[in-house]
């Protein structure tokens, strides 16, 4: 598995519990067998587009107050190929 979507598995198993759409986007990631993040952003559907576009925003904005400018930049990537 490539860094960004590491960056990301590691996000998303936030949303594991509460969150049966992060629990479904995060089997998948660790089910799949990605490339890399494009190859895995090919394959969500609309509702899983959906979730990511509503957490992504706030945990890019977290890693960037934590000084974390590595994680901003790996997560903004796999933003940047939702739209």
């Amino acid at each position: 598995m490539d860094k960004t979507l590491g960056y990301f598995r590691e996000t998303l198993s936030n949303y594991t519990d509460e969150h049966s759409h992060g629990r479904h986007i995060y089997r998948k990631l660790v089910e799949g067998h990605y490339k890399n993040e494009e190859s895995f952003v090919r394959e969500l559907n609309s509702n899983e587009i959906d979730f990511l576009n509503k957490i992504l925003p706030n945990e890019i904005h977290y890693a960037k107050e934590e000084k974390d400018e590595k994680r901003a930049k790996e997560l903004n990537e796999v933003y940047e190929l939702l739209f």
